[in-house]
């Protein structure tokens, strides 16, 4: 059954009743009568002014809109800022016919590749998407959507990516996809605290919408013109053929609308971005509770002394008011409190005394390598590496970084396996 046929029957039918939400129990906080704290804003609520378009009667440039209204064009390239691109040291362009320029492709391509010429810049089939889409089976049972970018999207978001968003910094605690951080420097600035307590966002990709991606655009410097069409070359929109997985039509519901597609490689950077405000707030609260905070990718991970673990009750529904209020969802279902007497890891890493492996972790290589080395590599490939031995060599590098003397001894085991035969 195709998406949007599955549509027409869900609005001629009842719907099933939803689960209701409940609270996680992961704390096992005793019960208490007091109210819980809530944050209220400290500034006024800003009254969103109408934002004036400029209508003209000759097309400004190609693909222009058109304005129902009269009988002229839409004009949304008049609004840039140049200085605050020059500060940025980033490409000059505000109109479609500059961005095609700076692309180096024909203008008409570059509207096929946004999806101009499909209805509600929408692909209809799978086969006219520019990505490859693959449903993944989470462990909880449920699916995320896979959606890499073919060949002459890649590129352009390639180029998106280096010439753009990689000049811009993201936030200080935020570790995952920047240059010079790694899941180690996300998990260092936990080392050897009495308390770790996690929380997770539910379907971080997908949550950042369309027009959130236009307004980062748009706040570098891009006319409102400019920045639609970048977004559109970093955004996705499912095919109106598009299926569900295991007859579960739900699943496809965090990406109907414009989102970022997991597996481009804008999506990190964006994402990044996007999380800016959340980063800035947590941060702060983090601070006025004597704790740490560090983002990696969708994993909020805060710590501290034994003064913070007995404010938990106040800080951990005021974290998830502000993940809620920066449009992200927090995910209840993985929200840990881990204290200093059980082992406490952060992306992966051991942090209760020093950065190390989990004995689990290194066991399970030690495991591969050795079956490698008995029953040869291809035993081992179970999810089909293209490349199994720089796969493995890049999981030992990481151990070696975390534990030297374990890390030696994975390798002396990958050094005897007979790769090529």
């Amino acid at each position: 059954m195709g998406l949007f046929s599955w549509i027409q029957n869900l609005l001629s039918d009842d719907q099933p009743a939803q689960p209701s939400s409940t609270e996680s129990t992961d704390f096992n906080f005793p019960k208490r009568t007091t109210s819980r704290p809530r944050l209220y804003p400290l500034r006024r609520k800003k009254i969103r002014q109408a934002v004036e378009i400029t209508t003209v009667k000759d097309l400004p440039y190609r693909f222009a809109w058109l304005d129902w209204n009269s009988s002229g064009y839409l004009d949304l390239a008049n609004d840039g800022d140049s200085e605050l691109l020059s500060a940025w040291d980033l490409p000059q362009f505000q109109n479609p016919e500059q961005l095609a320029d700076w692309l180096e492709l024909p203008l008409g391509k570059v509207a096929w590749l946004t999806n101009r010429f499909s209805e509600s810049n929408r692909p209809e089939t799978a086969q006219r998407a520019h990505y490859h889409f693959h449903w993944i089976k989470k462990r909880n049972g449920n699916f995320r959507l896979i959606e890499a970018p073919k060949q002459q999207l890649k590129i352009v978001q390639r180029k998106i990516l280096t010439e753009i968003l990689n000049g811009i910094p993201p936030h200080e605690n935020a570790h995952g996809f920047e240059q010079g951080r790694s899941i180690l420097s996300n998990a260092e600035a936990h080392i050897g605290n009495r308390v770790i307590v996690k929380f997770d966002l539910e379907n971080f990709y997908p949550s950042v919408k369309f027009s959130r991606v236009a307004a980062i655009f748009r706040s570098l410097g891009y006319s409102r013109e400019a920045a639609l069409w970048l977004t559109r070359l970093t955004t996705s929109t499912l095919p109106t053929s598009m299926k569900f997985p295991e007859n579960r039509p739900f699943a496809v519901e965090p990406y109907l609308p414009g989102h970022l597609p997991q597996g481009a490689p804008t999506s990190p950077a964006l994402a990044n971005l996007s999380a800016y405000s959340l980063d800035v707030r947590l941060s702060g609260l983090a601070q006025s509770f004597s704790a740490n905070y560090t983002r990696y990718a969708d994993d909020l991970t805060f710590s501290g002394p034994q003064s913070f673990l007995k404010r938990l009750r106040t800080f951990i529904p005021l974290t998830n008011q502000i993940i809620s209020a920066e449009r992200f969802r927090p995910n209840r279902h993985k929200q840990k409190v881990i204290r200093n007497n059980q082992r406490q890891t952060v992306t992966g890493v051991v942090v209760n005394e020093k950065s190390n492996i989990s004995r689990t972790e290194f066991d399970r290589l030690k495991a591969m390598l050795t079956n490698c080395l008995r029953h040869g590599p291809a035993s081992q490939n179970r999810e089909q590496h293209e490349n199994f031995s720089s796969h493995l060599r890049g999981k030992i590098a990481h151990v070696q970084q975390l534990n030297a003397q374990r890390g030696q001894k994975l390798l002396d085991l990958y050094e005897q396996i007979a790769w090529t035969i």
